[in-house]
């Protein structure tokens, strides 16, 4: 491809926060809840690519046509691959998408076609407009799709911290999961967390290593789900649980995640646990480490099975003490479109209690 830069390019990311912010220079525009997409046209050449740096075009081939007749000759977007039905985004019409089959992935796509929703310009002909703020990109963008028509969207933007507010009530019952605030003078930074992400509840993507079987026995049900996050030296950290499964959900975790049990145990990183488990104990750091005895429920099994460290899952929690989910979490959904790599502490924000931020704010 003839462009100023090529594909793969890692996508600027955002960090959670729990409100938008205050002030001025800030660009703000809804949270869609689908596929990130980076889409890389030259001529008939077209890439377009995954938040985990994989190609999705044969997943969505709908959109090729589209693409080139939409979009500038020579160009790099970046935008979220959507699916709508009944005035809603379906997310799990995005899931059944990844499948081997061709012939399904042209069923599927016939029968609910996907749109693609664009919010960054990073290429234009000759130009990288990675290094130009914010603010004057979503111009171009505007120029260049000006006359753009479905499947092919601009999302709505604003710098105006009321009517975002508005959409991040007003849009959360067509599937919108909140709102994205961008510094207009910022440019883009691949692979950096860059822009806040403001949604109607935390959630954060984790690594699922292992799981426990219910207290009816092993191989009757999952009991719960071990997740973990990814420091920034690479260690993965267990950072909690996740259960909240209904009872025949729980029976079909046994096959869905038997795969995932074949060779697990060679070069887990949680192997050197398993001494620890068995002494009831808590490493150096004084973190529990997934098998270790809980001190609020002394004598109950704890014991754990791991998997392979190949599934993301998004779930929702309420805050962290410490490095660790405060609570249980409540699984959300597979995300077979992130990389496990990507899984860090880095996505999540922790915030202090307002009286103990007073407090130490007056010291």
């Amino acid at each position: 491809m003839r462009l100023p830069f090529e594909p793969p390019v890692e996508p600027m990311l955002a960090k959670a926060s729990d409100a938008l912010p205050d002030g001025d220079g800030w660009l703000y525009e809804p949270k869609w809840d689908g596929f990130r997409a980076l889409v890389f046209r030259d001529g008939d050449e077209l890439y377009t690519q995954s938040r985990d740096l994989k190609p999705l075009d044969r997943y969505f081939p709908e959109l090729a046509a589209p693409f080139k007749a939409e979009l500038p000759e020579r160009c790099v977007l970046d935008g979220e691959v959507v699916i709508a039905h009944d005035g809603a985004l379906q997310f799990e019409s995005l899931l059944l998408r990844i499948h081997p089959a061709e012939s399904r992935v042209r069923m599927l796509a016939e029968e609910s076609p996907a749109s693609f929703v664009a919010w960054d310009l990073l290429a234009l002909g000759d130009e990288d407009l990675r290094s130009t703020p914010q603010g004057e990109r979503r111009a171009r963008l505007e120029q260049v799709l000006r006359g753009a028509t479905p499947p092919i969207h601009l999302t709505p933007a604003t710098k105006d911290r009321a009517l975002a507010a508005d959409w991040f009530d007003r849009f959360e019952g067509a599937g919108l999961d909140g709102v994205v605030a961008k510094r207009l003078e910022g440019v883009y930074q691949p692979g950096k967390r860059a822009m806040l992400k403001i949604k109607h509840e935390r959630t954060a993507d984790c690594v699922v290593a292992g799981f426990r079987w219910h207290k009816n026995g092993p191989g009757t049900h999952v009991g719960s789900l071990l997740l973990g996050l990814y420091d920034d030296e690479g260690h993965l950290h267990h950072v909690g649980i996740t259960s909240s499964f209904t009872w025949d959900r729980r029976a079909a975790l046994v096959d869905e995640l038997a795969p995932l049990r074949e060779g697990a145990s060679d070069g887990h990183p949680w192997g050197e646990w398993a001494e620890w488990a068995s002494m009831g104990s808590a490493d150096a750091s004084g973190q529990r480490l997934p098998g270790a005895t809980s001190r609020w429920n002394r004598g109950k099994d704890l014991s754990w099975e791991p998997l392979r460290a190949e599934r993301v899952a998004e779930v929702a929690y309420d805050h962290l003490q410490g490095d660790r989910f405060r609570h249980a979490t409540t699984f959300r959904r597979w995300r077979p479109d992130k990389a496990p790599e990507s899984c860090r502490y880095d996505q999540l924000e922790t915030t202090a209690p307002f009286e103990l931020a007073r407090i130490f704010g007056g010291e």
